[in-house]
C-alpha cells in the first residue's frame, strides 16, 4: 500500500499557496487579458490566477454586465516584426526557423544552383524556386534533367530524417518502447464545415457527442458577479450536469440554472472550500476539501483537513469526515487536492495521502509512516488513480509515478521520474501521461519541461516528449498533481497548444496559434494539426470521445467560439460563436485563459474565476465570477 508517512522536516510549505490557478513565476507582471493589443489596465489582469477586482453587485445571484471601458482597443504602435510562425514555411530570403522536433534544415546552396525544398513543419514540401540565373551561361537541358534527380534523390532523404527525428523526446541514446494507449473513435463524424486540418485520420477521431446546432450564434445567458471577501480567497471548483451549473463559493457552493441563472440550492459549510475534484460520479456526486472552520482576522487561514462528498443533483453534503496520521501525528491530517476513482476517493498533501469509499466516507487507507520517508502528495483519478509519491530526505528527495488499485492502494507499477523532478502532475491515468519540470529548466512558469508516456501495466517508459516552453502553451501547477490545462490525451496522441505567435498577415495584434499532437508511442509530433486561424487562438478544453473541444479566444473585435476538432484530421467544426457586442465582449474576455475554468456542454459555454480578492473602489471594472452563453434552443 502507498502511504503517506510524514514528510521531510520542515518541509517548505507551497509556494504557490491553495489549489486552483497557477501564481505567476517571480519577477513576472501578470499578463493582459487575452486577444487584446493594449496597454495594460489599471488593474492586474486575473492572469496566472490573480484575480480582478470586484463588482459592485452582491454575490450569488445573475446580473447583467454594465458598460465596460473601451477594453482591447489597438493603443500602441505597431510592433516590430516577430519572428516566423511556428507550423508555416519559412521564407527564401529570412534564415528558416527550426521546427518542431528538432531537424535542422539544409543549409543555403551555392549561388546559381537549384534550392532545395525546405520540409514545414506540417511535413508538406515547400515550391522548388526555379534556378537562380545570376547573369550566368543557361543549364543544358541534360543538366537540368540530372540535377533535377539529385534534387528529388535529397529531398526524399531529408524528409526521412525529419520524420525520423521531429518531436522526439527521448535524450541521446534513449529509446521508446511499446505501444501507445489509444481511444479510438468510429472516425469521421462531425467534420463538415471546418477549417484548418491535414493528412489523414489513420482511423482516428470521431465519435464525440456534441453536435452543431440548427444555428451556433450565442448569447449570454446570465452573469454573476463577484464575492465580497476580506483576502485574496481561492474559488476553483465548478461542474455542469444535466439541470445546473455548479459553482464553489467562499464558504459554501451554489448551483445555478443552466439557461437562466437563477440559484436552484446553496449547500453552507463550515468553512472555506479548499479542494474540488475535476471528476464527477455518472449520477453527479463530486467530491470536495474544505476547512473546519470559518477563517477570521488577521491571518484569514484554516487548515484544510476535511473531506466531503455532494450531491450535485440535491445540494446535500452526503458526508464528511477526517483522518490522522503520517506527518500530522495526532492532528488532523492536511490535504491540498482531491480526486475520484471508481468507489474511492483520495486526497493527498504534505501530510500523506488518504482514500475512502465513495458511499460512506469509510477510509480505505491512511497517511502512514515510512523507513524511506515516503508519502503520497497527490493523486490523479478518472479511469485510474496513479499516486505521485515524494521519498527521501529533504535534500535527497525523488519522485515516484505508483499506478495503484484503488480499492487498496496497492502498486499495480511504479515509474521513477529523473534526477531533477521535485514535483509531478498526472495529465492522463489511462493512458498514463505525467508532465514535470525537470531540473526547472522550463523557467516560464508552465510547470513543464518534459512530457512522459508510462506503460501503466509495466511502468516502463514508452516516450519522454519535451515541450519547448517557448513553444509550448499547456500549463500544470508544479505542487499539484491533478493541475493541468490545454493539455489532452486520446486516441493514442497528447494534444498541446503552440504559444501564440504572429499571423500569416504580419500586422499588430494579428497573433494566432495551433494545436499539435505527439504520438504518445514514439514521441514524435504527427503531421496533422489545427489551426486556430488569424487573430483566435485555440485552447483545448477536453476530448469528447475522439475529438478535442477547444475554445478559440477572440480578437479585440469579436466573440470567441466553441469548436470541435476531429482528433484524427483535426479538421473543426463550429459549435458556439458569442456576440461581438462590445460590452458582451468585455465580460467574456475579464478572464484569463491561465487563471479561469472553461467549460462546454450541450450548446452552454461557461467562463468563471479561481480566485477573488478584496473590492477595489476605485476601478471601474466590473468583475464577474461567472459569465454563461448558450445557443437557441
Amino acid at each position: 500500500m502507498t502511504q503517506p508517512p510524514p514528510p521531510p522536516p520542515n518541509q517548505p510549505p507551497d509556494p504557490q499557496g491553495g489549489f486552483g490557478a497557477p501564481t505567476p513565476p517571480p519577477h513576472q507582471q501578470p499578463e493582459p487579458g487575452y486577444g487584446y493589443p493594449q496597454q495594460p489596465p489599471p488593474q492586474p489582469d486575473q492572469s496566472y490566477g490573480y484575480p480582478q477586482q470586484q463588482p459592485d453587485q452582491s454575490y450569488g445571484y445573475p446580473q447583467q454586465p454594465d458598460q465596460g471601458q473601451g477594453y482591447g482597443y489597438p493603443q500602441q504602435p505597431p510592433a516590430p516584426p516577430q519572428q516566423q510562425p511556428y507550423g508555416y514555411p519559412t521564407a527564401p530570403q529570412q534564415q528558416p526557423q527550426q521546427p518542431y522536433g528538432g531537424y535542422q534544415q539544409p543549409t543555403q546552396p551555392p549561388y546559381g544552383y537549384p534550392t532545395q525544398p525546405q520540409p514545414s513543419y506540417d511535413g508538406y514540401q515547400q515550391p522548388v524556386p526555379a534556378p537562380a540565373s545570376g547573369g550566368g551561361k543557361k543549364l543544358s537541358a541534360q543538366l537540368q534533367i540530372i540535377i533535377a534527380a539529385a534534387v528529388a534523390v535529397v529531398l526524399i532523404v531529408g524528409a526521412g530524417i525529419w520524420y525520423a527525428n521531429s518531436g522526439s523526446g527521448g535524450g541521446p541514446g534513449e529509446e521508446a518502447k511499446g505501444t501507445a494507449g489509444t481511444s479510438q473513435g468510429t472516425g469521421g463524424a462531425g467534420d463538415t464545415g471546418g477549417t484548418g486540418g491535414t493528412g489523414g485520420s489513420n482511423g482516428l477521431g470521431g465519435g464525440g457527442k456534441e453536435k452543431p446546432p440548427a444555428s451556433t450564434q450565442a448569447k449570454m445567458a446570465f452573469s454573476v458577479g463577484q464575492p465580497k471577501v476580506p483576502d485574496l480567497t481561492d474559488v476553483s471548483g465548478s461542474w455542469i450536469t444535466d439541470k445546473a451549473y455548479v459553482k464553489t463559493g467562499v464558504t459554501s457552493i451554489v448551483a445555478y440554472d443552466l439557461d437562466k441563472g437563477s440559484v436552484l440550492w446553496t449547500l453552507p459549510l463550515t468553512g472555506q472550500v479548499c479542494g474540488a475534484s475535476r471528476h464527477q460520479t455518472a449520477d453527479h456526486k463530486v467530491p470536495i476539501l474544505f476547512e473546519a472552520k470559518k477563517r477570521v482576522a488577521p491571518r484569514y487561514y484554516q487548515t484544510c483537513t476535511e473531506v466531503g462528498m455532494v450531491d450535485l443533483n440535491t445540494g446535500k453534503l452526503l458526508w464528511s469526515t477526517s483522518v490522522t496520521g503520517g506527518s500530522a501525528g495526532d492532528q488532523k491530517a492536511r490535504f491540498s487536492e482531491v480526486t475520484l476513482s471508481g468507489k474511492t476517493v483520495a486526497a493527498g498533501g504534505t501530510d500523506g495521502g488518504a482514500a475512502f469509499d465513495i458511499a460512506n466516507g469509510n477510509p480505505r487507507w491512511k497517511p502512514q509512516a515510512d523507513k524511506q520517508s515516503c508519502y503520497d502528495l497527490g493523486y490523479g483519478g478518472g479511469e485510474g488513480l496513479v499516486a505521485v509519491r515524494k521519498c527521501g530526505s529533504y535534500n535527497s528527495q525523488y519522485v515516484m509515478i505508483q499506478n495503484l488499485d484503488p480499492m487498496t492502494g496497492a502498486p499495480l507499477s511504479q515509474f521513477k521520474m529523473p534526477t531533477g523532478v521535485q514535483y509531478a502532475s498526472v495529465v492522463s491515468t489511462k493512458p498514463l501521461v505525467v508532465a514535470a519540470d525537470v531540473g526547472d529548466s522550463a523557467g516560464d512558469g508552465s510547470g513543464i519541461s518534459d512530457f512522459f508516456s508510462i506503460d501503466e501495466k509495466t511502468g516502463k517508459l514508452k516516450a519522454k516528449i519535451t515541450a519547448d516552453a517557448d513553444q509550448y502553451a499547456a500549463r500544470c501547477r508544479s505542487t499539484r498533481v491533478e493541475s493541468c490545462s490545454q493539455a489532452l490525451v486520446g486516441n493514442g496522441r497528447l494534444y498541446v497548444p503552440t504559444e501564440e505567435h504572429e499571423g500569416a498577415s504580419g500586422e499588430y495584434g494579428d497573433e494566432t496559434n495551433e494545436i499539435i499532437a505527439f504520438d504518445l508511442a514514439t514521441g514524435r509530433t504527427v503531421p496533422e494539426k489545427a489551426d486556430a486561424g488569424d487573430k483566435y487562438t485555440l485552447v483545448p478544453l477536453r476530448m469528447d470521445g475522439g475529438d478535442l473541444i477547444a475554445y478559440k479566444a477572440p480578437p479585440y473585435n469579436k466573440g470567441g467560439r466553441i469548436v470541435s476538432i476531429n482528433g484524427g484530421t483535426m479538421k473543426e467544426t463550429l459549435l458556439l460563436e458569442n456576440p461581438g457586442d462590445r460590452t458582451i465582449r468585455d465580460a467574456e474576455t475579464s478572464f484569463s485563459l491561465n487563471g479561469s475554468e472553461l467549460a462546454y456542454a450541450d450548446g452552454r459555454f461557461f467562463l468563471s474565476g479561481t480566485m477573488v480578492s478584496k473590492e477595489d473602489s476605485t476601478s471601474n471594472y466590473k468583475k464577474y465570477l461567472i459569465v454563461a452563453f448558450a445557443v437557441a434552443r
